[in-house]
């Protein structure tokens, strides 16, 4: 496979400057499918961002989902017809827009595509993430087919988590584009 294209899926309210996502961003080159609402996220739309990315672009795409950016891809996935050019989603600290505390603001996302991706995937969970049961967590990667990571008690595996430049996630990432490339 030709390197592949990186696609970050920011989650709610998008990935400020010390969360790894914007570091790989910097560090690496990846590209953040931006969003119209990082405040008042509509699952049509972040569907239509991310569809206009993939066919944006120039190589097989691996995307790294962080949060409802995990969420986002298995919506996706279920009525995409560009699917194919996906060749692997990493997908870390899903968020549960089906709890009751984020049921309000993020109502376009229920209920939760429970489809398996038609492209391998990693999840990687945490026992004591605020947005996401570990055993939801566990739910998610069961019902898309990904393989499924404990990460222990790592919060929310975001830029409150003390990750920095998460070289863990990093390699993780090239683990897996290199078992699919």
């Amino acid at each position: 496979m030709p390197n592949p294209t990186v696609l970050l899926l920011p989650g709610w309210q998008n990935s400020g400057p010390a969360h790894w996502q914007s570091r790989w961003e910097a560090l690496h080159g990846f590209t953040r499918v931006q969003q119209h609402d990082w405040m008042q996220p509509l699952r049509g739309d972040w569907m239509m961002q991310l569809e206009e990315a993939v066919l944006a672009a120039p190589t097989p795409v691996v995307l790294v989902a962080h949060s409802l950016g995990c969420i986002l891809t298995a919506a996706w996935a279920q009525h995409s017809q560009n699917t194919h050019r996906v060749k692997a989603a990493f997908l870390v600290g899903p968020g549960d827009p089906e709890r009751q505390e984020l049921q309000a603001p993020l109502k376009s996302w229920w209920p939760v595509v429970m489809d398996k991706l038609p492209f391998s995937a990693e999840l990687l969970g945490s026992r004591n993430d605020p947005y996401c049961t570990f055993e939801r967590a566990q739910q998610f990667a069961s019902a898309w087919g990904a393989d499924f990571v404990d990460c222990g008690n790592a919060g929310h595996l975001n830029a409150d988590s003390g990750l920095g430049d998460w070289p863990e996630g990093i390699a993780r990432l090239h683990a897996l584009m290199a078992r699919v490339g």
